[in-house]
C-alpha cells in the first residue's frame, strides 16, 4: 500500500471553514442581483461600488449633430476631463480616433444610427455589431427609445436587439429616453418611458430630470436611473439639477454640454463629481467650481 503519511499531514493543514456558512451576497445596484457575473463586473466598472453612483461623460452628440460646440476637437477637449469621470459615453468612431487606448475608463458605446438633425431622429437602426462592441471592450451598449414618436416600434426593436445580443456576452444595455419636441418632459411621460425600457430588459436607464414627480419616476423604474444633462445651463443651475436628481433617487449623471461647454470644463466636471459622489450641496459645489476656476486663472 502507498505511504499516506504525507497526505495525512497535508490534510491536517487545510482549513475548510466548517461551520461558517457561505455568504449569499446581493449586488449594490437595484435590479441587478440576478445578473450573470460578467454583467455585474461591467456594471461595477461604470458605477462606483463605494458610492453606488456614476458620473458619466457624454460626448456622442456628433453622430446626429456634427461638430458640436465644445467638442469640435474631441482629441483636445475630452482627455483633460477623463480623470474626473467614471465612464465615457461615445461612438466607436470617437473612441478609436480621439480617446487614448491607455485609459482605464469604461465605455458605454452608442450603437444606433440612421438619422441626423435634418431628419426624424426616431428613425434609427442598430449600426454597431456586437462583435465590434466586444473588440472595443465596451462596458455597456446603448440606443435611444422614442416613446410616442412615429418610429416608436423601430426604436423599441433596436433596444431589444441590443439587449438580446448583449446577454450572449455579458454586456449590459443602457436605454435612453429620447423626448421629441411634441412630448412633455413631465413625470407621467418619463415614468412611462423609463418603465417600458426597464421592462424590455435594459439594465439601466438614462432620462431627464423633471419637476415635480422625479422621485416617482425613479421609484417606478426597477433598474438604476441616471439623468441626462440636456441643454446647456448656467453652471450653478446645472449643479442644482444634478443635486436634486441624486437627492430624489438617481444613481448617476450623464452630462455632456453642461461640462464641456462650461467656462472651465475641468473645474465643472470636478464640481459635478462632488455632487454625485459626495452629496455636496449645489451652493458649495458652485463655490468649489469658482475656486478651481480662479486657481486656474
Amino acid at each position: 500500500m502507498p505511504d499516506d503519511s504525507g497526505q495525512n499531514k497535508e490534510q491536517k493543514n487545510k482549513d475548510f471553514g466548517v461551520g461558517i456558512p457561505v455568504a449569499t451576497r446581493g449586488f449594490f445596484l437595484k435590479g441587478a442581483s440576478h445578473l450573470d457575473w460578467g454583467m455585474k463586473n461591467r456594471l461595477s466598472k461604470i458605477f462606483n461600488p463605494a458610492t453606488g453612483k456614476a458620473l458619466m461623460l457624454a460626448f456622442d452628440h456628433g453622430y446626429i449633430m456634427g461638430p458640436t460646440s465644445g467638442i469640435e476637437r474631441m482629441d483636445l477637449s475630452i482627455p483633460p476631463l477623463m480623470p474626473h469621470v467614471d465612464c465615457l459615453m461615445c461612438t466607436r468612431g470617437a473612441l478609436r480616433s480621439c480617446v487614448p487606448p491607455e485609459t482605464d475608463k469604461p465605455t458605454v458605446l452608442r450603437c444606433s444610427t440612421g438619422a441626423t438633425i435634418f431628419r426624424d431622429l426616431s428613425n434609427e437602426v442598430i449600426g454597431v455589431a456586437i462583435e465590434d462592441a466586444i473588440s472595443l471592450n465596451a462596458a455597456a451598449i446603448t440606443t435611444q427609445v422614442c416613446i410616442g414618436a412615429e418610429y416608436e416600434k423601430a426604436t423599441l426593436a433596436n433596444l431589444s436587439q441590443l439587449i438580446n445580443e448583449g446577454y450572449k456576452y455579458g454586456i449590459p444595455t443602457l436605454g435612453v429616453t429620447a423626448v421629441g419636441k411634441e412630448m412633455a418632459r413631465d413625470a407621467r411621460y418619463l415614468g412611462l418611458a423609463c418603465r417600458v425600457i426597464a421592462e424590455l430588459g435594459a439594465h439601466f436607464v438614462k432620462t431627464y430630470y423633471c419637476e415635480p414627480g422625479f422621485d416617482e419616476v425613479v421609484a417606478g423604474c426597477p433598474v438604476p436611473v441616471v439623468i441626462a444633462g440636456g441643454k446647456k445651463l448656467p453652471e450653478a443651475e446645472a449643479l442644482e439639477m444634478a443635486y436634486k436628481a441624486i437627492d430624489q433617487g438617481a444613481v448617476g449623471v450623464d452630462m455632456g454640454r453642461n461640462i464641456f461647454n462650461a467656462e472651465n470644463p475641468v473645474a465643472m466636471v470636478q464640481a459635478v463629481r462632488k455632487v454625485v459622489h459626495e452629496g455636496e450641496k449645489p451652493g458649495k459645489a458652485y463655490d468649489f467650481y469658482r475656486t478651481l476656476m480662479a486657481g486656474a486663472k
